[in-house]
């Protein structure tokens, strides 16, 4: 999609700070961090939302979510991080690219869902 955000920071048109890329993915820092390590794990096929994946999207969301654990790990977050995917406009998706937010690296993470 060529105007898509993510789809730009893909293709270069839009710098990002990258972290992780490979022929799949694209891994970089989120420029408003709500967490002292706060990251995007992206695939680099166009995917609108988790909403439309499909049987042909397993490997690549594998891929997505190998990087993820790893990229987590390799930035200190051993005792945990939270993954968030936001899916339409309930979920509050901001950006129509799958995204997978990654935030951890200290104990300042609110509860999930306020009961």
């Amino acid at each position: 999609m060529s105007d898509c955000l993510f789809c730009r920071i893909v293709r270069g048109e839009i710098p990002a700070k990258k972290i992780h890329e490979d022929e799949h993915v694209l891994a970089f820092h989120d420029i408003n961090p709500v967490a002292p390590v706060h990251f995007l794990v992206i695939p680099k096929l166009h995917v609108p939302s988790m909403a439309a994946l499909g049987e042909e999207h397993v490997e690549v969301m594998g891929r997505v979510m190998t990087t993820a654990a790893r990229l987590a790990g390799e930035a200190g977050c051993a005792d945990g991080f939270r993954t968030i995917i936001n899916t339409g406009r309930v979920g509050r998706q901001e950006v129509y690219h799958l995204h997978v937010h990654v935030l951890g690296g200290a104990d300042v993470l609110p509860a999930m869902l306020k009961r």
